[in-house]
């Protein structure tokens, strides 16, 4: 059964992509699967977008997550903000 929350348009569970963006280092990737797999265990690394900025500076990736709740999102977006290696929550 869909659990309507009315302080989002949201409908949990649902399938919701994250883009995050960061400096084009090699652990990016490993470090921002790290902290969505800490909030959405069942999360398939296999699954991540990946497109570096038009100069190559920067990457983003794209990773959808299966959303219980807003909190789980909240919390999630939380430890990804508050990464150093990460630029952009979106």
């Amino acid at each position: 059964m869909a659990d309507q929350n009315p302080e989002t348009l949201l409908e949990f569970p649902c399938d919701f992509p994250i883009k995050i963006m960061g400096a084009r280092v090699d652990e990016f990737a490993q470090v921002v699967v790290d902290v969505v797999r800490r909030h959405a265990p069942e999360f398939d690394p296999a699954t991540v977008q990946m497109r570096p900025s038009s100069k190559g500076n920067y990457i983003s990736l794209t990773c959808t997550v299966r959303a219980e709740s807003k909190a789980q999102l909240d919390a999630l977006y939380r430890d990804l903000s508050g990464h150093p290696l990460v630029k952009v929550v979106l």
